[in-house]
């Protein structure tokens, strides 16, 4: 009997594009299960019972949460298949402090962004533009943050970039113009075809967020 691989995802979700990134590069066949977050299935809510949020990779009937967690987890399960984090145990260190600082940085930044107005906007898209060049010192002249390849903190971040055009249209400014170095690293992530082939649609990205925030005009008193 072969392994049964299901993820519970969200198609706009950045955190549940780097498991299917990461899963694209071992060749994994797995079940892909879209997420309704306001109507959430059973099968999430046991799965994840602590958050009862995306993603979740179901493996082997075990459920791994968190997307880093489970960035690892595929690297380490298939590990004869594109290994993600490097082979020296202070790289990999390294890799996996900047995927966190991604995290506690670059998604609050970018939610101030599309969810809010005025000074906070503001606030958030100097926020970010400050996240993203300090991280664009990371990559130096470097190809990838892996180095010659494509590995682990490019894939924390890459997926993260399906949301540039949402954070320039809601703020009106240009990331490229800021970081004209990082943006040319997103394109030679998407020359690869396991990482383009995995990305949600920057403009379906954008017209989803249109709607959340017509949704939280609504509900603002």
């Amino acid at each position: 009997m072969g392994e049964k691989v299901i993820l519970l995802d969200q198609f706009v979700s950045m955190f549940g594009m780097r498991a299917r990134v990461a899963l694209a590069a071992k060749g994994v066949v797995y079940e892909y299960r879209e997420q309704d977050l306001r109507n959430k299935s059973q099968l999430l809510l046991q799965s994840n019972p602590i958050y009862k949020q995306i993603p979740v990779l179901i493996h082997n009937d075990k459920p791994v949460c968190e997307s880093l967690t489970i960035l690892e987890y595929i690297d380490e399960v298939w590990n004869q298949e594109y290994p993600l984090l490097p082979p020296n145990p202070y790289h990999r260190a390294q890799a996996r402090f900047w995927a966190d600082y991604i995290d506690k940085k670059l998604y609050g930044a970018g939610r101030k962004i599309w969810s809010a107005s005025g000074e906070e906007l503001e606030a958030g898209k100097k926020e970010l533009v400050e996240i993203l060049m300090q991280l664009e010192s990371q990559l130096g002249e470097e190809a990838f943050f892996g180095g010659e390849r494509l590995g682990f903190l490019d894939v924390a971040l890459v997926t993260y970039s399906t949301w540039f055009h949402t954070y320039e249209m809601c703020a009106g400014f240009s990331i490229q113009e800021h970081c004209p170095k990082l943006i040319q690293w997103v394109k030679r992530c998407l020359e690869i075809d396991f990482v383009s082939e995995s990305l949600a649609d920057p403009a379906k990205i954008y017209d989803f967020v249109l709607v959340i925030r017509k949704v939280l005009v609504l509900h603002t008193p």
